[in-house]
């Protein structure tokens, strides 16, 4: 099973010092990928959303969960962090410059399937059969 956006059970939550650098990356990954040009056909005229950053505890890695607006499916969702992934040294050059921070993470982009999923369910629950079950008047 891929990585998802779910967290593990047993492991410790995420310190404010890991959300507050997971922002910071954010942010500054959102204004890198919206102004600069890419050169890999994946990437070219797509619009990319950065949903999450999670940084690990020593904030030398940083899990980044992209997805594409216009764009559905799994496969293309993959081929989208892929191509991030093949520009994810550039990417942290870039992000080097923005962010004031003692390490540069290093980058693992990661589809964001979790919108798609939402459609997903909200698609179920607009059924009249599963309607009908939610609806509380009937009882």
């Amino acid at each position: 099973m891929s990585r998802s956006r779910k967290q593990n059970h047993g492991a410790r939550p995420p310190s404010q010092r890991q959300l507050r650098a997971g922002e910071l990356v954010r942010h500054a990954l959102v204004e890198i990928i919206a102004r600069e040009e890419f050169r890999d056909p994946a990437l070219q005229g797509v619009a990319i959303t950065i949903g999450e950053v999670r940084s690990s505890p020593d904030l030398r890695h940083a899990n980044v969960f992209c997805s594409a607006l216009g764009k559905s499916g799994k496969t293309e969702m993959e081929e989208i962090a892929e191509a991030l992934n093949r520009a994810a040294s550039f990417l942290r050059g870039r992000l080097g410059r923005e962010i004031e921070m003692k390490f540069t993470p290093q980058l693992h982009f990661i589809p964001d399937l979790s919108y798609d999923e939402a459609a997903d369910m909200s698609e179920v629950f607009r059924r009249a059969e599963v309607a009908r079950d939610l609806d509380p008047e009937d009882e």
